[in-house]
């Protein structure tokens, strides 16, 4: 039986991130796959950097880097990590049409060679780009995945565990809604710390205080860092939805889907809590929202429909 493939676009470090922790997991090959007039020879480094981790890591899954396309033919699932960061003087326009050149051609020549992929669209801005995505491949909305609440979501977690002094793993709480920082909206009414509501653990001021920030997540990443992006988290949450396919886990993950209906909202990318496994996407959950959540939600539908009027 051949090995579970994974091809993940785009070798920076986020896409390096992702390698480095699918790998470890010893449950599928990857291909990095690359252009070299943009990375040079970077992603075949990282490939046979991250290859010589084997001996101590003991993973037996192998890691390949190309500049074409025949390497990833018949992948399981397809991650897109390629896309430009806003420069200084960049219009939205600019930054949303550059980057929908890139995600299209890449997807088309994905699709191409793997036609029963999922994808993963990790691109910025992630919402629009699932759109690009979806038109490319011509895959159905099950294949077709935006990466972005499981980030959002992780962070929102991460600032309540650490202000309540419990373990992340038993603080449950959704960001679905948009992924920019005025559009995703941290579900409150339905987030539980130990099955207990959170407003009944902090007062309302520490609550607005968590969503603020966690909300401004990447941003705060941003400004530490001063140059580049947050990839540590963003590459874990990315990973944990690829497993779920692989190995079809089933798992509760909130992704940006292609809505018909979710909370009254059609033919747009959003987020929701996603059942994950064989095939992509298995179910949508609408979670009960309040009337100031689903208003945001909503919000969040509308803003990515406007912006998508600025695609070429």
């Amino acid at each position: 039986m051949p090995r579970k493939k994974v091809t993940i676009v785009g070798a920076g470090m986020t896409g390096g991130a992702m390698a480095q922790r699918l790998i470890e997991r010893d449950i599928c090959d990857v291909v990095l796959q690359d252009d070299p007039q943009f990375a040079g020879t970077m992603h075949h480094g990282k490939a046979l950097d991250e290859s010589q981790a084997a001996p101590w890591e003991g993973f037996s899954t192998r890691i390949m880097a190309t500049d074409g396309w025949e390497e990833t033919a018949d992948s399981d699932v397809v991650v897109v990590t390629a896309g430009a960061p806003r420069k200084p003087g960049m219009s939205r326009e600019e930054l949303l049409n550059g980057n929908a050149e890139i995600v299209r051609s890449k997807v088309a020549a994905a699709a191409k060679v793997s036609p029963n992929a999922v994808i993963i669209v990790f691109s910025n801005p992630m919402d629009a780009m699932c759109h690009v995505a979806m038109q490319a491949s011509g895959f159905p909305r099950e294949r077709v995945i935006g990466q972005g609440g499981a980030l959002d979501s992780a962070r929102y977690r991460y600032f309540i565990a650490a202000e309540l002094g419990v373990s992340v793993n038993d603080v449950h709480g959704y960001v679905i809604g948009g992924h920019t920082d005025t559009t995703m909206v941290p579900v409150v009414s339905q987030t539980r710390v130990g099955g207990v509501p959170l407003t009944d653990l902090l007062p309302p001021e520490k609550v607005q205080a968590i969503v603020a920030r966690a909300m401004r997540g990447g941003a705060e990443i941003g400004e530490l860092y001063k140059t580049g992006s947050a990839y540590f988290a963003p590459s874990a949450a990315t990973i944990a939805m690829v497993e779920a396919i692989l190995l079809d886990q089933r798992r509760l993950i909130p992704c940006s889907v292609y809505h018909q209906g979710e909370y009254g909202i059609r033919d747009v990318f959003s987020g929701t809590v996603c059942q994950l496994g064989e095939g992509g996407i298995q179910r949508t959950f609408e979670l009960p929202l309040t009337d100031e959540e689903r208003a945001k939600v909503i919000a969040a539908a509308e803003a990515t429909k406007e912006l998508l009027k600025l695609l070429n």
